[in-house]
Order: structure tokens, then C-alpha cells, then sequence
């Protein structure tokens, strides 16, 4: 009990910080919708917000770890928020320089704080669960912490941008604040919160030359590959999605031609839905394992994206809530998100068990991967820009299959016998 009771507050901390990673990381989408409007450009330009945001990680993943082995989980997180501050207000000044390059800057400035901040929420969480399935019970919660983050964003900024006529980064400056004023909050409350280190090394340790890595583990290779599709998964869905409803019905590759404010709202609920989907794996989390929980979401993920692209434009559904009429492909989508939102929880803590001493720098190198968040949705834009937006989903499904097989094959640990303790 008394152990419970004092990782109550780091815990906490940890949540607040994954809110935070959602909710920046969140931004390239409804400002994606900006840019194609204020700068003209093309689906595959408006995703290099995302490109700059992620592959930020390619760079700081490895350090990330690196840091967390040296100086521990609450100085790297103090330097993350700080880093964070910056870059949100570099996308700040953007909007005020009319600079489509500074926003750009500020976007792959966000990414090094996200990059940092999931080195330490992801393997803490874990840690302080006990691993198993109480590790990914405890990463499932946190993540529905994030899907709140990512479910405000969209509906937030879309509502800021109102009509077509009044899109310019500048409309984005309330949720640009409020995301500073966040990350200056936390810094100070972190500051003086006390937190384990359970995984940072003494001078003695960083002495001691490591026969194995991370690497060695092939479940973990996978699993590092699977991270790389998963991210690109769960934005290239909603973004797409968020274009193709935003974008004009005369336009040389016509969209929907719905308003941002009810587009954003509507992506929203795929963030929601993701919520929901956490909080039933958070629920079920200590009974059902990691590997049945994502075989399940992969599977019907497969499901939801095959019938997104066979539907017919002319059949439509009204949107339960928002009471909006769309192609009940677009709904397809949004249900994506029940299936999204396990994945990360779940891929991570089947990859990383049985590593013992190598989960901190597989944490780093997990990093690394997620820059497919910005490398996979820029392929499904050009492909978007070639085969229009639905035939473009088929670049979601091929990714998909991959995350069933690892779930299914990939995922076994065959490399028992290198020592871990």
C-alpha cells in the first residue's frame, strides 16, 4: 500500500505529460487544413508539418535515451517541457512572420520535446505498473489521458479557424497559448515533484561495456518497425480523413467540401473514440494480454479501412452527435479509431518484454521509429495527390497487415537465452 500510495503523484505526472504529447503532436493536422488554404499547398505539402514534428524523433531518439540513462526521468523531462516551450512559440511567430519555413522550424523544434517527453512517460509508466500486464494497464490509462488531448485539438482549432476565407496560422494563437501556458505549468510542478529513477545509471554502470542491446532481441526489431508503421497508422488516418472533408468539390482532386469547424469536430471523435478504446484496454488490461488485445484492434482495423475504401460515395450516414450527413466511409474511418488505441500500449510492452537492463535504451531507439508519424502520412499524401483520397488508404491497410502479423508472429521473444539481469 504504502508503495502504491507514494507513486501516486509520479503517476499523475506522468499522465499530465502524455497529455501534453498529444496535444502538440496534435497540431500539424488542423494545421495542415491552415496551410493548404493560407499557402496553397498540395495534400503531400500540408503533411510536412507532421514530417517536421516526427522526424525530429530520428534525431533525438537515441539521445533521449541516452539521457535518460545519465541524468534520470525528471531532468529529462524538465528539458523536454522547456525545449516544448520554444518550438510552440516558434509556431507562434510564424504566424505573425507569414512563414510557412518558420512554422516548419517550430514544428521540427516540437518534435525533439515529444521525442523526449515519450522516452520518459512510456518506460516509467511501465515500470511503476510492474511490467506485464500491469505495465500496459497503466500505459493504456495514460493513454487515454492523451486521447483527450487529441480529441480537444482538432475540434479547438478548427472552431479558431471558421471559415475558409479566415484560415491563417494566426486564427491557431489561442491554442498555441494554451499550450505554452501547459508547459509552464508543468515545469514548475515537476520541479518539485520527487520521482524514481529506476533505470538511470551510476558512473560505475556507464563503465560496464554491454555484450548485447536492444537490437539483439529480434521481438524488439519487430516491434520497433511496428512502432514505426503504428504512429503513421494513427495520424495518417485522421488527417487524410480531415482533408478530404475540408477540401473543395471543384478542386482537381475533390473533397467533401464540409467546413473546417465541423470537419475538426468530426475528426475529433476518432481522437474520442481512441479514448474509449484505452479505457476499455486500461478496464481489461490485468486480464487480457497484450498480444490478444492487438491481434483483436489489427484485425478489425483491416476491417474498418477495406470497407472505408469499397463503400460507395453514395451511401451516407449521419454522425451520431454532430448530426452531420457523410460518406459512410468517413465513418468507417472514425471507428478507426477504437482500433488505434491499444496499438502503441501494446506493441510496446510486448517489445520490450524480457529485455530487463535494455529497456531504457530500447526506449530511445522506440523513439527513433516514430518518426513514422511523419514519413508514413506524406507517403499516403503523394499517393493521395495520385489516386485521390480513399485510394489512398491503401497505403493504411498495407500497414495494417503488418501490425497483425507482428501481433500474431512477430512479437515472440526467441532470444531468450542472452542474459538480462
Amino acid at each position: 500500500m504504502n508503495q502504491q500510495k507514494s507513486y501516486a503523484l509520479p503517476i499523475a505526472m506522468m499522465f499530465a505529460l502524455f497529455f501534453m504529447v498529444s496535444f502538440v503532436t496534435g497540431l500539424p493536422s488542423p494545421m495542415g487544413v491552415i496551410v493548404a488554404k493560407q499557402f496553397g499547398a498540395s495534400n503531400f505539402e500540408s503533411q510536412l508539418g507532421f514530417l517536421a514534428n516526427f522526424i525530429a524523433y530520428a534525431f533525438m531518439g537515441i539521445p533521449a535515451g541516452i539521457m535518460l540513462k545519465k541524468y534520470g526521468y525528471k531532468k529529462t523531462a524538465l528539458s523536454a517541457i522547456a525545449v516544448g516551450f520554444v518550438g510552440v512559440g516558434v509556431q507562434y511567430f510564424s504566424g505573425v512572420a507569414e512563414s510557412f519555413t518558420v512554422y516548419l522550424a517550430g514544428a521540427f523544434i516540437c518534435g525533439f520535446s515529444m521525442c523526449m517527453l515519450n522516452t520518459v512517460v512510456n518506460p516509467m509508466l511501465n515500470t511503476l505498473g510492474g511490467g506485464g500486464n500491469k505495465g500496459n494497464q497503466l500505459i493504456q490509462f495514460g493513454g487515454s489521458i492523451n486521447s483527450i488531448a487529441a480529441t480537444i485539438t482538432p475540434m479547438l482549432v478548427g472552431y479558431l479557424m471558421g471559415a475558409a476565407a479566415g484560415r491563417t496560422i494566426e486564427k491557431a494563437n489561442p491554442a498555441l497559448f494554451l499550450a505554452m501556458g501547459i508547459f509552464a505549468v508543468a515545469f514548475v510542478v515537476l520541479s518539485f515533484v520527487a520521482i524514481p529513477e529506476p533505470h538511470m545509471e551510476s558512473a560505475s554502470d556507464r563503465k560496464v561495456k554491454q555484450s548485447h542491446s536492444p537490437l539483439s532481441f529480434r521481438h524488439f526489431v519487430l516491434g520497433a518497425i511496428a512502432i514505426f508503421i503504428y504512429v503513421g497508422i494513427e495520424i495518417g488516418i485522421p488527417s487524410t480523413a480531415n482533408l478530404y472533408m475540408t477540401a473543395s468539390t471543384s478542386a482537381a482532386n475533390p473533397g467533401l467540401g464540409i467546413d473546417a469547424s465541423t470537419a475538426g469536430s468530426i475528426v475529433g471523435l476518432y481522437w474520442l473514440l481512441m479514448m474509449v478504446g484505452r479505457l476499455v484496454g486500461a478496464s481489461i488490461g490485468a486480464k487480457v494480454s497484450s498480444k490478444v488485445m492487438l491481434i483483436s484492434v489489427s484485425a478489425a482495423g483491416l476491417f474498418f479501412v477495406l470497407m472505408a475504401i469499397l463503400s460507395p460515395l453514395t451511401s451516407t450516414i449521419t454522425i451520431p452527435v454532430l448530426l452531420t450527413q457523410v460518406p459512410i466511409s468517413i465513418f468507417y474511418l472514425i471507428l478507426c479509431g477504437l482500433c488505434t488505441s491499444i496499438m502503441w500500449g501494446g506493441i510496446f510492452n510486448l517489445a520490450v518484454e524480457g529485455l530487463g537492463k535494455y529497456t531504457a535504451s530500447a526506449a530511445g531507439i522506440f523513439m527513433v521509429m516514430v518518426c513514422g508519424g511523419g514519413i508514413v502520412p506524406l507517403i499516403q499524401g503523394f499517393v493521395s495527390d495520385k489516386i485521390g483520397y480513399m485510394g489512398s488508404y491503401w497505403v493504411m491497410f498495407a500497414c495494417l497487415v503488418y501490425m497483425l502479423y507482428y501481433a500474431l508472429v512477430g512479437c515472440k521473444n526467441v532470444n531468450k537465452d542472452i542474459p538480462v539481469e
